[in-house]
């Protein structure tokens, strides 16, 4: 079904759109992208890498939980191995102050049949079987780790292929919030998510495995045709940069990472003009520790990066939207943990 929606045709969420009450009223929720540093540019490795900023989670679970934000971190096997890492994801996962989903990088996760290459590095890619050992040596670790099963997935890199859907409803997910909408990763031998849009859609027929885009939004006077030219930005690097100079087209992506608070807040305003009801953020931890990704290389970045996050919330506030948390979600999607 995912390979459906790779072809670009759209129909599959629009025909499955989730239909949210009338007193849903405007939400959104943030999600973190939970696992090891490494080399953005360099090969994937199976070694290597450092769990540095694992200390540094408390704090961004401190300051959102002032805002009454229970984000949902979604979480790789380097991290779930850590014991500082899963001490703390217990902790706020038994309080009820944030979610615990699975983040599967394939080049760190066992068992270890494939070789590493940016092709094997999108789990969708992989035979079906060793995608669904991978997804399952995740989740067990997860639970016997945090003492929760885990209902929702979120692919690294978005890698989700045509067997993901089965896998994860027969390991019981409620929940995948792998596509990145109006992406295309074709080019790098990933998924194409360029004519999904940010509105929550089931999976399947039954209602019983729900799609939770990362939120993207079109700005600038040609946005009402974003899907249809969004394969420039795709394609063309030169176009997309040409477009969003001149506001023709810009693409925003609801993320600290290489946005600007005031991109963010028009996406924001845009959205809800448009009536979209459920805003999807998103980031990678190691951002929260100066060093260990391109957004946030120093001291003076990392202070940038929680001012963004308070001039976004606050313009969320404004807006009247309020925080969602995982449980409420699945109460309002009418999915029920097994």
């Amino acid at each position: 079904m995912f390979s459906n929606a790779q072809q670009g045709s759209g129909s599959l969420e629009k025909n499955r759109h989730l239909h949210l009450p009338a007193d849903f009223g405007r939400r959104f929720l943030i999600s973190v992208d939970t696992e090891e540093e490494f080399d953005w540019d360099g090969p994937f490795k199976r070694t290597g890498h450092t769990t540095l900023s694992v200390g540094k989670l408390q704090r961004f679970q401190s300051f959102v939980e002032k805002y009454d934000i229970k984000p949902i971190y979604f979480v790789d096997y380097s991290i779930i191995e850590n014991d500082e890492a899963a001490a703390f994801l217990k902790s706020v996962s038994a309080s009820n102050n944030a979610s615990v989903g699975v983040h599967l990088h394939p080049w760190v996760n066992p068992p270890f049949e494939e070789e590493t290459s940016p092709y094997n590095s999108y789990a969708g890619n992989l035979p079906k079987e060793l995608e669904e050992a991978k997804i399952a040596a995740l989740s067990d670790g997860i639970e016997d780790r945090t003492g929760k099963r885990p209902i929702i997935y979120r692919a690294g890199r978005y890698g989700v292929g045509p067997n993901s859907i089965e896998i994860l409803a027969k390991h019981g997910f409620l929940i995948d919030s792998s596509v990145r909408s109006r992406f295309d990763y074709r080019d790098q031998s990933g998924p194409d998510f360029s004519h999904i849009g940010p509105d929550p859609f089931w999976l399947d027929h039954e209602k019983g495995l729900l799609e939770l885009p990362l939120t993207t939004v079109f700005s600038g006077l040609l946005r009402k045709q974003g899907d249809f030219l969004s394969a420039l930005f795709n394609r063309s690097k030169t176009a997309g940069a040409l477009f969003s100079k001149s506001k023709v087209l810009e693409r925003i992506p609801l993320t600290p990472e290489g946005v600007s608070a005031r991109e963010a807040k028009e996406a924001i305003d845009i959205a809800f003009d448009d009536n979209l009801k459920l805003l999807v953020f998103s980031f990678h931890s190691p951002s929260l520790s100066a060093g260990h990704t391109p957004y946030v290389k120093t001291d003076e970045d990392l202070d940038r990066f929680y001012d963004w996050w308070r001039e976004v919330i606050d313009h969320l506030l404004e807006r009247g939207a309020s925080p969602i948390s995982l449980d409420q979600l699945m109460a309002v999607a009418g999915l029920k943990d097994k």
